[in-house]
């Protein structure tokens, strides 16, 4: 199934819109890295947004700190897929006070991935009828499915992830030959153990093709 970028946001937020649990509504829009999650997911918050309330969180603001997310050596594949993220802190300040039975009193972030240091801050009452629209890598893992009422997963291929790095991370890692060897060695490699425990395109409700961003194809809509 085909459609243009316009066409599939518009179908997601009126699916999404209609969806009246007794909390926030609890969304992930997960894949792999470079695959346009950010974009997706701040797209559909202003498609969305003007028929409900839009919280826009990223798992970027729950990394764990360095000396965890390295202690497995700083190119690890296994340290990256375990280490990088406080999936505790995002469960229990996050997700589950969004949730049944939640105060809806949430933290939007945990930690300062700039600055190496957690970020103090008072909670946010979030609106009954608000909509969580979080972006992330690992997010259809096994121990955060349970805490989301509907997922997107986005999917590129490898070589796909690496071209678009290459051209996204030259600023973070310093060249473009660096990008490729810390990706073909922690990135793509975690993905890789991510997706063969975890199955998010089996587990998520609606799968999207990115390969080109302007025009996703369908894969799966099961929402």
């Amino acid at each position: 199934m085909n459609g243009t970028r316009a066409q599939v946001l518009a179908r997601l937020a009126g699916d999404l819109a209609v969806r009246r649990p007794p909390h926030p509504l609890r969304v992930a829009v997960d894949g792999p890295d470079a695959a346009g999650k950010t974009r997706m997911a701040d797209d559909l918050a202003g498609v969305l947004g003007e028929r409900r309330p839009v919280l826009r969180v990223s798992v970027d603001g729950f990394h764990r700190p360095a000396a965890v997310r390295r202690a497995r050596g700083a190119l690890s594949p296994e340290g990256y897929y375990r280490d990088a993220f406080d999936n505790e802190t995002l469960v229990a300040r996050l997700l589950r006070p969004l949730g049944p039975g939640g105060d809806r009193r949430y933290l939007p972030v945990a930690y300062d991935l700039s600055a190496e240091k957690p970020v103090t801050a008072e909670p946010v009452t979030a609106p009954a009828d608000a909509v969580l629209l979080a972006d992330g890598v690992f997010l259809l893992r096994p121990e955060l499915r349970a805490y989301w009422d509907v997922t997107v997963y986005l999917h590129v291929e490898p070589e796909e992830t690496l071209r678009r790095a290459v051209i996204r991370d030259v600023g973070v890692f310093g060249s473009a030959e660096e990008v490729r060897r810390r990706y073909r060695a922690r990135y793509l490699p975690g993905q890789q153990r991510y997706r063969a425990e975890a199955s998010p395109a089996r587990h998520a409700d609606v799968v999207l093709d990115v390969a080109d961003p302007l025009a996703p194809v369908v894969l799966a809509w099961r929402a």
